[in-house]
């Protein structure tokens, strides 16, 4: 089963420092595929930024950034043209965009479940420690993989 750092976080959230690249490179090195938040921004010459950040594009990284990463990196585009360029790039991230949605689907076939909505087989339990007491009880045979701001302590 796949375990997913949710934004770089491993034992608890920390809004002060998801998203942050040093962070997400710590889970990364740990093991854990990671969830990150991806802005795009175009620029008044007409190139591209990115951007990590949950609510507003708050750390620049560049493409190579991610590219380097991609097979870990389970990227939640936050606006359209993160959307955009994500699905016209040639490196074959793994991406997906969602707002409330109970279930969408990534650009590698993986279904992101909303938190709380029943999981397949194939699909992505996100943020179990919202309804679960104990995530050490969690039938993670039944489940692809698992998002959590915990991931830590799911061993």
């Amino acid at each position: 089963m796949k375990l997913i750092s949710h934004r770089g976080n491993l034992n608890g959230p920390d809004k002060n420092f998801e998203n942050n690249p040093l962070k997400i490179n710590l889970a990364l090195e740990k093991g854990y595929d990671c969830e990150v938040d991806l802005w795009a921004v175009e620029r008044e010459d007409g190139k591209v930024n990115f951007f990590l950040g949950h609510d507003s594009p708050e750390y620049l990284i560049q493409e190579d950034w991610l590219s380097v990463r991609k097979t870990q990196l389970w990227i939640h585009c936050k606006n359209m043209f993160a959307l955009s360029m994500l699905s016209a790039s040639k490196h074959n991230f793994n991406f997906f965009w969602h707002n409330i949605d109970d279930y969408t689907v990534t650009s590698r076939g993986y279904i992101w479940v909303y938190p709380g909505r029943p999981v397949p087989r194939n699909g992505i339990l996100v943020l179990p420690e919202k309804h679960y007491h104990d995530l050490k009880d969690l039938n993670k045979s039944r489940v692809y993989g698992v998002c959590s701001d915990f991931v830590g302590e799911m061993h």
